[in-house]
């Protein structure tokens, strides 16, 4: 909006010139962010806790988790608050790529809202059923879907790894659209799996969110993305401004969630902020990056798969719990040694997945 409004004024007063760019943008996306969640944030969970909106706990997760019993959730309702407010403040708004991004995250974010609801009303973990559930992130993504196939950008498909795109790239066709549903309901849902921890899913989001804002920048730069030989789609660098206010509202909230947590993200937050990640890394033309970058995602939703398809075929447990950091507690790790080491791992794939950029 800063942009728009401000920008053409630059004749007047040439210091506005500088909002023309996009890494300064980006730095003040981050910025504003992190200060609206920090202002917000007491508020938010003052009025959680009226509210009675209190984390429900697993009875079979765990002994150490009943200590969080009664801890408010739906903290992603202030991420998604400055995360918004930011994106508008400092987004070029007549961005189309701005505007599905924006529409993707809150669809999802509604969809976590009333799952958390749910949980809260009714007392219990389950929340919306997992159906249902599926059926509205396949929903949002057949949009989404829709959207990518029909914009002459994607005609080509998406980048590859490791390879150059002028000589190799996987286009889809029609496949296109439940390969765009797959990416985001698995993202979205991975990040949700891995919300188990104080401050353990909100690092590694605004690590891949950081990834992602640079290769948006890369991919939306037509003389960089040609020296590093990977797809140019014009007006895609807009998403690193998205990208920042990500990490700037993550900043913001782990002030809030770091341990001993005052307040969780819920489903409100997991959803939209793994559904945001899914569609960017879609839109940047290197959603299989994403497998990298969200490793630590990957790793917990992988974790799940194998313990319950051996359990269903063997009837064993391949993990004492999952996702595989509850694994981890029932060996007796700490919780905050399991969530910074994470951490650690999550900064390690994200230099790994740079790294790529310079692999072909």
């Amino acid at each position: 909006m800063l942009y728009n409004l401000l920008y053409p004024l630059k004749e007047y007063f040439s210091p506005l010139n500088v909002l023309r760019y996009i890494t300064f943008r980006s730095i003040w996306a981050i910025v504003t962010a992190f200060l609206i969640t920090l202002i917000i944030g007491p508020k938010i969970i003052k009025w959680l806790e009226k509210k009675q909106v209190k984390q429900v706990i697993r009875e079979d997760g765990p002994e150490t988790h009943f200590e969080k019993k009664g801890t408010p959730t739906m903290g992603g309702i202030m991420i998604l608050i400055s995360l918004f407010v930011s994106v508008i403040l400092w987004g070029d708004l007549t961005n189309k790529y701005i505007y599905i991004t924006l529409l993707g995250t809150m669809s999802l974010g509604i969809l976590g809202f009333i799952d958390d609801y749910k949980k809260v009303k009714e007392g219990s973990s389950k929340g919306v059923r997992g159906k249902i559930k599926l059926l509205a992130q396949f929903i949002i993504g057949f949009v989404i879907g829709l959207f990518i196939y029909y914009d002459p950008a994607f005609k080509d498909g998406f980048a590859v790894p490791f390879l150059k795109f002028a000589e190799r790239y996987w286009s889809l066709g029609f496949l296109m659209i439940p390969f765009v549903i797959l990416v985001i309901s698995g993202t979205s849902n991975a990040v949700n799996l891995t919300d188990g921890l104080d401050g353990l899913a909100i690092v590694p989001v605004m690590t891949t969110a950081f990834v992602f804002m640079l290769l948006s920048y890369i991919t939306g730069n037509i003389k960089i993305a040609n020296y590093l030989q990977v797809p140019y789609v014009a007006g895609i660098g807009e998403l690193a401004v998205f990208c920042a206010a990500i990490v700037g509202a993550g900043l913001g909230f782990l002030w809030f969630n770091a341990y001993p947590a005052i307040v969780f993200m819920g489903d409100t937050g997991s959803l939209s902020l793994g559904g945001a990640l899914g569609i960017i890394a879609l839109l940047s033309k290197h959603p299989f990056l994403l497998i990298i970058a969200g490793g630590i995602f990957v790793i917990e939703a992988v974790s799940v798969i194998i313990q319950v398809i051996s359990f269903r075929l063997t009837g064993k447990r391949i993990f004492r719990m999952a996702p595989i950091h509850h694994h981890f507690e029932k060996k007796g790790g700490y919780e905050t040694h399991i969530v910074i080491r994470f951490w650690i791992v999550s900064i390690m794939l994200a230099l790994l997945t740079l790294s790529t950029l310079k692999l072909r």
